[in-house]
């Protein structure tokens, strides 16, 4: 249920009294536990990475055009094998408390681990996708990735949309080795989501993408 500043305020809003009373009176409200603190709050785009705290600017364009593409190409998946749930960005994944919580673009949980979703993800996820943006690689390709890797994450995607390319990497003997990649044309495929394939036209070409998405409602 979405949260109204009636609601923050502890009190209704009454009719004579606009709902904005309360919060004009408050000293600062982007104060913490102010009221326009705890409505943005589930949009907050910090990560901590070795217990510091970094601010991420929201992603451009380009990013979230790729990263709904395979959003939902998994969802469609999903809907006939339902072996697991996806969850997209900002959505904490918590690793360690106080040194590791990171935003993954995309993170997908498998039910028998479901317990591990509570009011964010408190453990390690199956799967974690990073499409990297504009002077990101080092922080997604790298930083991000050796944490994942140390906490054993079981399978990581790198979406790189400026080479049309998505790499595929898979947890053995404690490190990432490559499971599979494309770039421009060609499958990859996922071992922990059951039966996933994309075609990495199907991502980075907008024309096929769509009439793709229509056959396969159909």
């Amino acid at each position: 249920m979405e949260k109204t500043l009636s609601d923050i305020q502890g009190r209704p809003a009454t009719e004579g009294r606009p709902a904005t009373e309360g919060l004009l009176a408050t000293e600062d409200p982007w104060a913490d536990g102010g009221p326009l603190n705890t409505l943005c709050g589930d949009f907050d785009l910090t990560e901590i990475i070795d217990g510091e705290e970094i601010v991420a600017y929201s992603p451009l364009f380009e990013h979230q055009d790729v990263l709904i593409k395979i959003a939902a190409k998994i969802i469609i998946h999903l809907q006939y094998n339902k072996v697991g749930e996806m969850f997209l960005s900002p959505l904490d994944v918590i690793l360690e408390e106080g040194r590791q919580r990171l935003q993954p673009d995309l993170i997908f949980i498998r039910n028998e681990r479901m317990s591990i979703a509570q009011d964010w993800i408190r453990g390690v996820p199956d799967m974690v996708c990073e499409v990297v943006s504009t002077g990101s690689y080092r922080y997604d390709a790298i930083k991000k990735r050796k944490i994942y890797e140390d906490y054993g994450v079981s399978e990581f995607w790198l979406v790189q949309p400026e080479h049309k390319a998505i790499e595929v990497f898979v947890i053995v003997n404690g490190r990432y080795v490559r499971h599979c990649a494309a770039a421009e044309e060609g499958v990859i495929n996922s071992v922990v989501i059951d039966g996933l394939e994309i075609d990495v036209r199907d991502i980075f070409a907008k024309e096929r993408f769509v009439r793709d998405f229509v056959r396969d409602k159909e």
